[in-house]
């Protein structure tokens, strides 16, 4: 290393001027993409064998998905001579095929994993070493911890903890905590939260803390707080989010700093009225280690009052047209709603390494549930985050040939598309005689910014110092067309694990660049600050991306520590 950074600098001091480039404040470049392209759909598999009602993307590039094992069998054999036995099971007690796999995104193979017990809609985190811990679940499954550590050799599978959970956690969210810790917040019929891993240091510590918000905002026949929407803010706070309600939560005093005004309205936004919700991007320029950047938080979608129960009489109502924005850091916040193009339920929004966001995937009509919902929306909506105008803010991209509905998926992966699957609206995977069959199916969607035309304005790392909090660090990188006016941002982005329309732990921080060199004619270092705070960025890994012109490269894995 040391003989390479000698003949680098022997290079820049003998052949080249070394330019440092004037850098304007700036958080995100301005975008080339003045008309937006529509984005590109590609079938990866018509078969996976299961329907991926839940995704992890893990740090070796890998994702794990699953659906639920009372389905009866999959379409995907266990090896040989492997089997699950289970005297608990609705379906099946033994079962020898796979409700879980693990899919590679270079290779676009996968290989079966056995799960054991229930894992029908549950939820997860990773930890700051990179183990996927997946909660609870249904029937054998709901007071389960299941684990699952990244491995290069092909033979790391499912580990299971039965019984760790202090209670049921059927339909509960998770949200990663500063200190390396899960919080794992309600459930169908649970008012309370616990951790992952207990506090084995103080036996006298309560295995579950009572929340009076999560039975408060519980609608009586339609529930509407399932699978609530959780957001670690920059101060280490929570803003918890359910039906139309939504507060800052002090998780380490058990207490309710703040209840924000409802959004506006009548529609319910979480489970079974599914909406989705995101935390904007955080960004750090010019901030020092005592300045907190600002936090806003978007809901969208979702389903009127009454709409549930519709669905027993075949009648669909029209889903929420809507999204909220709530700047959750102003002293008296309060929501900006915006129409969106057409009306969603069960929609996936997610983050861009842009900063902007895609809403992906639902229905028009009806709720989450069998059955309950038609009129698919095939179409993804792109929302500009950071465009000033609302009539240029919401764009309609190309749609996807297959529907997804209830108990699809999908999530952002570091070459920047995002991967689509699953939909069960019945059951016992049924694909006769039915208007929208199970859905085994897995595709890959090229957002705009993966257009042909930009190819010469996608910058290409070649290296990255490693990441830790407040410290200096620099990105070396690749760029055939450069301008200065375009500018460049470094942003971290978080995995999620996407199940029910929500991405728990989803993240984008705008890092602080501080300077900018020109190595060589396409060469260029980008040095900036890292995180000031693991409640900025938990620790763990994250993409990362350099972004020219609205255009993001490549994600690299780095770790924050």
């Amino acid at each position: 290393m040391a003989t390479k950074n000698f003949f680098v600098l022997f290079y820049l001091i003998s052949v080249l001027p070394l330019l440092s480039i004037s850098l304007e404040e700036y958080e995100i470049p301005p975008s080339v993409l003045e008309s937006i392209p529509g984005g590109d759909w590609v079938l990866l598999h018509s078969s996976i064998g299961l329907s991926a009602m839940h995704m992890q993307l893990l740090h070796n590039d890998k994702v794990v998905m699953f659906d639920r094992t009372d389905f009866g069998p999959s379409n995907l054999s266990l090896p040989t001579g492997r089997c699950r036995f289970d005297p608990n099971d609705v379906a099946l007690k033994t079962d020898c095929t796979a409700h879980s796999l693990i899919y590679d995104i270079v290779s676009n193979s996968f290989r079966p994993l056995m799960v054991q017990t229930d894992t029908w809609c549950s939820s997860g985190s990773l930890l700051p070493d990179g183990t996927l811990v997946q909660t609870g679940g249904y029937n054998d499954g709901e007071r389960v911890v299941r684990t699952f550590s990244p491995c290069s050799d092909d033979q790391c599978d499912w580990t299971e903890l039965p019984e760790y959970l202090s209670v049921r956690r059927w339909y509960s969210s998770n949200q990663i905590l500063p200190d390396g810790r899960v919080i794992i917040v309600g459930g169908r019929r649970v008012f309370n939260y616990e951790f992952y891993p207990r506090n084995s240091m103080n036996e006298s510590s309560p295995a579950n803390y009572y929340m009076s918000f999560l039975k408060e905002t519980r609608d009586v026949y339609e529930e509407n707080n399932l699978y609530p929407f959780l957001h670690l803010l920059p101060d280490g706070n929570l803003f918890i989010f359910a039906n139309t309600r939504s507060i800052l939560f002090d998780y380490v005093g058990n207490r309710v700093l703040k209840e924000f005004p409802e959004i506006p309205g009548s529609d319910k936004r979480n489970y079974p009225s599914t909406g989705s919700s995101v935390l904007l991007p955080l960004h750090l320029s010019g901030k020092n280690e005592t300045q907190l950047p600002e936090a806003e938080v978007m809901v969208c979608g979702g389903a009127p009052s009454g709409a549930f129960h519709s669905t027993d009489h075949s009648i669909y109502v029209g889903a929420s047209k809507t999204c909220g924005r709530l700047r959750v850091t102003d002293p008296e916040p309060k929501w900006v709603i915006e129409t969106l193009p057409m009306a969603r339920v069960m929609s996936d929004m997610l983050l861009l390494p842009t900063g902007d966001v895609v809403i992906i995937s639902g229905a028009a009509n009806g709720t989450a549930g069998w059955e309950n919902a038609v009129n698919p929306v095939l179409n993804p909506v792109l929302y500009l985050t950071y465009e000033p105008d609302p009539a240029r803010r919401l764009n309609v991209l190309n749609a996807s040939p297959i529907p997804r509905l209830y108990h699809s998926a999908a999530v952002l992966i570091p070459d920047g598309r995002i991967l689509v699957g699953g939909s069960n609206p019945h059951r016992l995977y049924n694909f006769k005689n039915v208007l929208y069959p199970t859905e085994l199916s897995l595709e890959a969607f090229s957002p705009p910014y993966l257009a042909p035309q930009y190819s010469e304005l996608r910058p290409s790392i070649v290296s990255v110092d490693p990441v830790s909090y407040r410290q200096m660090f620099s990105v070396t990188y690749v760029l055939s067309a450069y301008r200065a006016e375009q500018g460049i941002s470094v942003t971290l982005m978080a995995p999620s694990f996407s199940t029910h329309s929500f991405a728990m732990n989803q993240r984008l921080v705008v890092l602080n660049v501080v300077s900018l060199l020109q190595l060589s004619s396409f060469e260029y270092q980008v040095s900036m600050s890292g995180p000031m705070s693991p409640a900025i960025a938990p620790p763990g890994y994250y993409m990362l991306f350099v972004v020219y012109a609205g255009i993001p490269s490549h994600g690299v894995w780095v770790k924050v520590e």
